[in-house]
């Protein structure tokens, strides 16, 4: 289970003092990514989702939530992914993050074939253990960029559209400010950028598919 802490107890103590009852504490910061990477990858949204977690995790702000008196400390990470469903609705689909690609992109087919049947987000063992990053592909359409996904939960969340026809991909990040500033938030972008461009080393290494 997460570890409560007061904001003393962490490095976030002056950002929360700001940000704390502030009426609108999310930044979006929106960054056109390279993913050229993923061309011909069979499950281009699993990569993607991957690429948040890895990034995620060398960040370590992405594992202090915080709450109305201080922060909950985390050990893991999780996606949380939106799916359509078989009836036609949406509901949402909780993925661990795992650093092997491959038994993660095990997790990610079986759960969320399992949501898009029943229509329900399928319970996984240690789901309040981890601190979850928000995600939604609107890939209907090109999006240039999110603003203002206001949510009652004050977890990072990012959001894209269609890759275009350049094998680019804006996508925008949303996090609270007590959580991290600017320049965590770049730094986490710089480091995602880096993480989808390590399938095409995997690409490179193990042929036409990264499986």
């Amino acid at each position: 289970m997460p570890r409560f802490l007061l904001p003393g107890q962490t490095a976030r103590a002056t950002a929360f003092s700001l940000w704390k009852d502030s009426a609108m504490p999310m930044v979006t910061l929106t960054k056109t990514f390279d993913v050229s990477a993923l061309q011909g990858q069979p499950h281009v949204n699993a990569c993607l989702v991957w690429a948040i977690g890895q990034a995620a995790s060398r960040i370590p702000e992405f594992y202090l939530l915080p709450e109305s008196d201080g922060f909950f400390a985390y050990e893991r990470l999780a996606v949380n992914v939106i799916v359509k469903t078989e009836s036609g609705g949406i509901c949402d689909c909780l993925i661990p993050w795992k650093p092997d690609f491959t038994a993660f992109l095990q997790d990610y087919l079986r759960l969320t074939r399992r949501a898009a049947t029943s229509g329900e987000c399928p319970g996984i063992e240690g789901a309040d253990d981890c601190m979850v990053i928000g995600t939604s592909a609107l890939t209907v359409t090109e999006l240039d960029s999110a603003v203002n996904a206001c949510s009652p939960w004050p977890n990072p969340y990012l959001i894209w559209g269609r890759i275009r026809t350049d094998a680019t991909l804006p996508v925008s990040f949303q996090f609270h400010h007590a959580q991290m500033d600017g320049y965590e938030a770049a730094v986490f972008l710089e480091t995602l950028q880096q993480s989808i461009g390590s399938f095409g080393h995997l690409h490179t290494r193990q042929g036409s598919s990264i499986i």
